[in-house]
């Protein structure tokens, strides 16, 4: 019975490879990674139309002190400078 329940309904099988549902720790509101993680902002990109990935900027340790306090535009102006930036892709099993 379950494949035919996946040829009818695929979002299912999504639903469970990804486990896109689960939010871990629980109860966490990840729109607001501050609330987690210091120094860190929720981003949007928007890939190509109608697709938009969601991304945590995260500054490390070394200028901590100067993004303490700091708003969106600097941290967006952060990623234009010299500084080197690293993509750490999760995989899809986990949340941000």
């Amino acid at each position: 019975s379950v494949p035919f329940l996946v040829r009818l309904f695929p979002s299912v099988l999504t639903k469970f490879v990804y486990l896109n549902f689960l939010a871990f720790p629980f109860f966490t509101d990840f729109r607001r990674p501050e609330l987690l993680v210091n120094n860190t902002i929720n981003l949007h990109l928007t890939t190509e139309p109608g697709v938009t990935v969601g991304i945590w900027h995260t500054v490390p340790g070394s200028r901590a002190a100067e993004a303490r306090g700091r708003d969106r535009r600097w941290y967006e102006e952060a990623l234009a400078d010299a500084h080197p930036v690293i993509i750490y892709l999760h995989g899809n099993g986990g949340t941000r």
